[in-house]
């Protein structure tokens, strides 16, 4: 999967790159708010790829004394870092551009060299943007989700993230061509600077989107609600559990799932049959929920109240 998603990233970065380059040089020639703003944006992704591409790398890192679950919400965090680079180096840019140019107006601009730059982009944009969203339609498959709840729910930030970014590059930029074409035709920069305010916007949104979705796996979310019922369920058809007192779960990493469960056990059992029970149970946990990677299980009385009201 990590390779997969590391070419991914690479294919967004060279995009993001190339273009982020033509973007300043066309937005100095023509004199365009949007094309800056475009800048801005190309500017923010480039490094919210190299962000992503980090993320890939330090959350390879083997289990620790220092960190024992090991370092998979370094995919997190970096995603994290990224929503808000975003919204810094984009969004306030490119409405702080768009707000300058209304109240102070523009030059002279030259439109021709815009034109291509946007072409180009919208083509190399593009092709990254099929790219991920092929390989979030695969992965989608696998999971066995809809490809809308995939996106919704998914653990796994960087081709999420990808995505995100892709598709705001594609709207941004047809959003900065009609912004300019408006501008030539009326000769008014309002639109130019309108443009810029927008694509503003549509940073702003996406960085929020991938805030969300990141800060709840950065402070500890849970299964997803299909795992925790397969969970409960393989938990409840056991013979050795009379019931299930509490099952918390969370979520390590893209595909790590932490498991405690404080389970009631018949009174018949000896100490050799637990241990077997235990060993039996984190065998059918694992092979229900492949993503299962820690199991903690606690005999409990179920008279003893939960650690949380909502069992999770």
């Amino acid at each position: 999967m990590n390779s997969e998603s590391r070419k991914t990233v690479l294919v967004a970065l060279a995009a993001n790159a190339l273009i982020g380059i033509a973007k300043f040089a066309a937005g100095l020639i023509s004199g365009s708010a949007a094309m800056l703003a475009e800048a801005a944006h190309s500017v923010a992704d480039t490094a919210n790829q190299l962000f992503l591409l980090a993320s890939l790398s330090f959350s390879e890192r083997k289990p620790d004394e220092e960190h024992p679950f090991g370092y998979g919400k370094e995919r997190f965090l970096w995603s994290f870092m990224a929503a808000i680079f975003i919204f810094v180096s984009g969004a306030l840019f490119s409405v702080y551009e768009g707000v300058s140019r209304l109240l102070h107006g523009s030059g002279e601009a030259s439109y021709t060299a815009a034109y291509v730059v946007l072409v180009l982009g919208i083509c190399l944009e593009g092709v990254s943007l099929v790219r991920a969203a092929r390989q979030t339609r695969d992965d989608a498959a696998r999971s066995e989700r809809a490809v809308r709840r995939y996106v919704r729910t998914s653990r796994d930030p960087t081709t999420k993230t990808v995505l995100f970014e892709d598709s705001a590059a594609v709207t941004g930029l047809l959003i900065a061509l009609v912004g300019l074409v408006l501008s030539q035709l009326t000769g008014s920069h309002v639109f130019d600077a309108a443009a810029s305010i927008l694509i503003g916007g549509l940073l702003a949104v996406i960085a929020y989107a991938l805030w969300r979705d990141t800060r709840g796996l950065l402070i500890g979310e849970a299964a997803l609600p299909e795992e925790r019922e397969t969970l409960r369920k393989v938990l409840d058809e056991c013979d050795g559990v009379d019931e299930v007192v509490e099952l918390l779960t969370m979520a390590l990493g893209p595909t790590s799932l932490l498991v405690a469960a404080k389970l009631d056990l018949a009174q018949d059992l000896d100490s050799d049959e637990i241990e077997q029970l235990a060993a039996d149970l984190e065998r059918r946990l694992r092979e229900a929920v492949p993503n299962v990677q820690y199991v903690f299980l606690d005999p409990t009385h179920r008279r003893e109240k939960p650690a949380v009201s909502a069992r999770s």
